[in-house]
């Protein structure tokens, strides 16, 4: 969720060197989001049950965004809202319930953070903004600071506005889907489906970014060409 201005551009060699280097850390996904949770609800549904079998499936998830959280050790927009995310899905397993109901409990917590996007843009603070520039901070404070001056540039502040509001909406829209998904499918073949769901619309959500930042840095170039074209004159 890079601002347009520091979109890079990647040739082939180091496209392909970053697609080797997502290649571990997206297998360690797979693993906790994906096989871990649908093996543990197939091996202990028969023993203990729908509920129990969800929680245990519940586990790997929870625990490796814990360690990834403390790992990392920082305290910024990203980091917030991760460990909200956490908290509020440790929540959502508390009190027990029906299965279906704690399935929907565990969705609602997208839906929670996609209504934190769409309340920081009501207040003229979207949170894209404060997400990119907390990305920025962790590699060079130069570039930071440089984003952060973009503020007054009224093409600026509205490309972070429709992001935010963007991904608020698609957040809630996917939040939907999956409470759908809970009443219309078994719950064994609902794990195995929502992973793939819950990825494909965060990875849809971030190369719309992308396309969109490209789009407003485009804008962006011709707007002070064209206003130096003009002071020329």
């Amino acid at each position: 969720m890079a601002a347009a201005k520091d979109l890079p551009m990647l040739d082939r060699k180091q496209a392909t060197e970053m697609a080797k280097k997502s290649l571990g850390p997206a297998a360690i996904e797979l693993l906790v989001n994906f096989v871990l949770p649908y093996a543990l609800y197939v091996e202990l549904n028969h023993r203990f049950g729908d509920v129990h079998a969800l929680l245990a499936a519940s586990l790997p998830p929870m625990v490796w965004s814990v360690i990834e959280f403390a790992r990392k050790r920082r305290v910024d927009a990203v980091s917030i809202l991760v460990l909200a995310g956490i908290v509020l899905s440790l929540l959502a397993f508390i009190g027990g319930g029906s299965p279906r109901f704690l399935q929907l409990r565990e969705n609602l917590v997208t839906g929670l953070i996609g209504l934190v996007f769409l309340g920081s843009a009501a207040i003229g603070k979207p949170l894209i903004y404060q997400l990119a520039r907390a990305q920025m901070l962790r590699t060079s404070h130069e570039k930071a600071a440089e984003f952060e001056a973009l503020r007054s540039k009224q093409l600026f502040r509205r490309t972070m506005l429709i992001m935010t509001l963007v991904w608020g909406f698609g957040l809630l829209a996917q939040t939907a889907a999956a409470c759908v998904m809970v009443f219309t499918m078994p719950i064994a073949t609902y794990l195995l489906v929502s992973p793939f769901t819950g990825y494909g619309a965060i990875g849809a959500l971030t190369l719309w970014t992308w396309w969109y930042a490209k789009r407003a840095r485009r804008l962006g170039e011709a707007a002070r060409a064209a206003a130096a074209s003009s002071s020329m004159r």
